[in-house]
């Protein structure tokens, strides 16, 4: 009967510390989770800039200003605050 019970209180600590410890732990459980959630939020992040990115694209495709406004700004020529308008000579 001993050997019974000592069998058993052994197998139910190997099972606690499988269960806490190890593969398919609460512990690994826990950390993928956690890393699902970041995941989930730098996706987020991500959509919403791929999204203003989006539109940027359909704005420079389709309108020519754009294009100008845009190369004018990435060469410093066009302030914050300043608002920019193309003149057409014909």
């Amino acid at each position: 009967m001993k050997l019974l019970w000592t069998t058993m209180i052994v197998l139910i600590l190997l099972l606690q510390v499988r269960l806490w410890v190890g593969e398919g732990s609460f512990a690994q459980v826990w950390a993928l989770e956690k890393s699902i959630a970041e995941q989930r939020e730098e996706n987020s992040d991500l959509a919403t800039r791929n999204e203003r990115l989006y539109a940027e694209v359909r704005n420079l495709r389709n309108e020519q200003s754009a294009v100008e406004e845009r190369a004018r700004m990435n060469l410093g020529l066009i302030r914050e605050d300043e608002t920019f308008f193309l003149v057409v000579e014909n």
